[in-house]
This record gives C-alpha cells, sequence and structure tokens, in this order.
C-alpha cells in the first residue's frame, strides 16, 4: 500500500517541484529561478507562472496600467519588486498586502495621481520605497502608516501641494527622505514628529515659504538640510535654535532672499551655532532691494547693516532736530507771551483812558 502511493504522489511532488522552478514565458530567470528579468517585454498585466521561491523581480518598462489584489499573490518569497517605467496609472487595495518579506519597492516613473488608503498594508519589511516622478498631489496619513521598517523613501518629482499631519507617523526607522520638486509650500510642525532618526531630509525645489517654528525640532539626528530653490524670503533663528543635532548642514541658495539688517542678524546667530554649518552660505544672493539684486549675502551682510543703520541714525537724527526745533519754537513763543503780560501789567494808564 506504502509502495502505491508513492508510486502516485511522487509525480506530484515532482511536478510542484518543477513548477516551482518554471520561467514565465518572455522572461529571464537566473539563480534556479530566484531571479526573475521580465524587462521591457510588452507585458499587459502581471506574468503568470513566476516561481514560488523567487526573490527579484523586475517588471520595468512594461505596459501594466494597473495591478490588482491577487496580482502578487503566491510570490511569498520576494524581497525586491522593480515596477518603474510601466504605465502604472492605479494601484488597487490590497495590491501588495500579501508581499509581507518585501524589502525594496520601485514604482518610479510612472502615472500614479494617488495611493490606496491601504497603500501600505502588509508591507511590514518594507525599506526603500521609490515613488519618484509620478503624478502624486497629496498623502493622506493613511497610506504610509504600515511602513515600520521603512528606511529610505523617494518622493521626488511629483506635484504634492499637501502632506496630511501623520502621513509620516508610522515611519519611525526613516533615515532618508526626499520631497524635492514638488509644490509644497509650508513646512508645518507635527509633520515630522516621529522621524527622531531622519538623517537627510531633501526639500529643493518646492514652493516653501515659510517654515513654522517648531517643524524641525524632532530631527535629533538630522545631518543634511537641503531647502535650495523655494520661496523662502525670511527666516526665524528660532526655528533652527530648535534644531538639537550634533551637526547639521544647511542648503538655501537658489531663494528669493530679501537682503536687510534682520536677515543679516539671523545668518549670523545660525553661523555662530556650533552644530549648524550653512555649506552654501556665500552663493546666497540677494533678490530684493532693488538695489541689491544679484548681490552675494556673505559679501553684503556687513553693509547691509551700517547702511541700515545709517539710514536709522539720518531719520532719527531728523526727528531729533525738528522736535528740538519745535521746543526752541514753543520757548520763545512762552517768553514773548511772558514779556507782553509783564508789560501790560506795569503800564500806569488804564485801559480804558487808553482807549
Amino acid at each position: 500500500m506504502v509502495k502505491v502511493l508513492s508510486i502516485i504522489f511522487f509525480p506530484v511532488f515532482f511536478l510542484m517541484a518543477l513548477g516551482s522552478k518554471l520561467c514565465p514565458h518572455q522572461c529571464s530567470c537566473y539563480e534556479a529561478s530566484e531571479l526573475v528579468d521580465c524587462r521591457s517585454r510588452g507585458f499587459s498585466h502581471i506574468p503568470h507562472n513566476i516561481p514560488h521561491g523567487t526573490w527579484l523581480l523586475d517588471l520595468s518598462g512594461n505596459k501594466l496600467s494597473e495591478f490588482g489584489s491577487t496580482s502578487f499573490i503566491g510570490i511569498w518569497a520576494l524581497r525586491v519588486l522593480l515596477l518603474s517605467q510601466s504605465n502604472i496609472q492605479l494601484v488597487h487595495s490590497q495590491a501588495l498586502s500579501s508581499l509581507t518579506f518585501l524589502e525594496k519597492l520601485d514604482l518610479s516613473s510612472n502615472d500614479l495621481h494617488v495611493l490606496p488608503s491601504d497603500f501600505s498594508c502588509g508591507l511590514t519589511s518594507l525599506k526603500d520605497l521609490k515613488l519618484s516622478h509620478n503624478s502624486l498631489e497629496r498623502l493622506e496619513k493613511h497610506s504610509l502608516k504600515e511602513l515600520e521598517s521603512l528606511e529610505r523613501l523617494d518622493l521626488s518629482h511629483n506635484h504634492i501641494q499637501i502632506i496630511e499631519v501623520g502621513a509620516f507617523r508610522g515611519l519611525t526607522m526613516l533615515r532618508h527622505l526626499n520631497l524635492a520638486w514638488n509644490q509644497l509650500s509650508v513646512l508645518q510642525g507635527g509633520l515630522l514628529t516621529m522621524q527622531q532618526g531622519l538623517s537627510v531630509l531633501i526639500l529643493a525645489h518646492n514652493n516653501i515659504s515659510r517654515i513654522e517654528t517648531e517643524a524641525l525640532a524632532p530631527l535629533q539626528t538630522l545631518t543634511i538640510l537641503n531647502l535650495e530653490a523655494n520661496q523662502l524670503r525670511s527666516l526665524k533663528f528660532k526655528t533652527f535654535l530648535n534644531l538639537q543635532t550634533p551637526s547639521t548642514h544647511l542648503q538655501m541658495s537658489e531663494n528669493p532672499w530679501m537682503c536687510d539688517c534682520e536677515l543679516h542678524r539671523v545668518f549670523s546667530k545660525i553661523l555662530r551655532v556650533k552644530h549648524l554649518h550653512v555649506d552654501d552660505y556665500m552663493n546666497i544672493t540677494c533678490h530684493s532691494p532693488l538695489l541689491l539684486a544679484g548681490a552675494t549675502l556673505g559679501l553684503m551682510h556687513s553693509q547691509l547693516c551700517v547702511a541700515e543703520t545709517a539710514t536709522v541714525l539720518v531719520i532719527t537724527g531728523t526727528v531729533m532736530v525738528t522736535v528740538v526745533a519745535a521746543l526752541v519754537m514753543a520757548e520763545r513763543k512762552r517768553k514773548k507771551q511772558k514779556m507782553n503780560l509783564e508789560r501790560q501789567g506795569s503800564d500806569p494808564m488804564p485801559w480804558e483812558a487808553r482807549k
């Protein structure tokens, strides 16, 4: 009986083992089908028969347009999934929930406008997520909440205008955050509350005109803060004083700075803080006033305060001269009135007679 059962089940197990090693049609497989290369094969859907033991799957350069909740079921060992330049416009709910061991996901250079609220469901092992060069306009607070192991997040080259407070709350292991080339206008407080371990924050080429005072306070290990090419005209020193780190390099050129004595004072204070380093200080140029447009702040800052102080002194001097002149005239008038009264008092001729 045992021999009969062995004869029956052996082909079944053999076929299952063989099936796990089969390579999808038009793809190339390496390392016993653990690496599956399906790049630029014209696929309009996720190919079938991907070996169960595959740990790297490259589907970049295809025409997928979307993928649903069953697209990756069965590929339990997947660690790296590459889907860049695949014309993806829609990620359905629960689409990635089966990829619990996935560590790297590349969805860059697609046409995603929105992430589903459960986009991160199941992705608890993900360390590197690339969403750059898409069409995202906002980040909602639930979309990324389960990415508890994420260390690198690239959201550059999108159209993001709004990031809901709480969108990064679950990303406690985040080390590198790239938000360059978006349309953010304010860096609000509370956005990075849980990112005490963040090392690199890139915000270049946005529309940021204001940084809220407490926005940077939680970032205890930040080493690079890039704010180049935004709409910053002025700064508050307290915003950077709250940045209590061992050493942080700031990059702030290509902003429309309004060069006045106040800006000089803020930068002077920042430069005196031991752990803050303005890497491009000598490249920071004035946008206004018109007289200083194009001038380098690093070369002009002393003259700014001299000119402003001179102006204040001239105005103060003019006011003082005006006040003194008014006092002198008032005193002369008072004396004249007093003399008139004294003359009237000493005149022996009655007033009626003089009439």
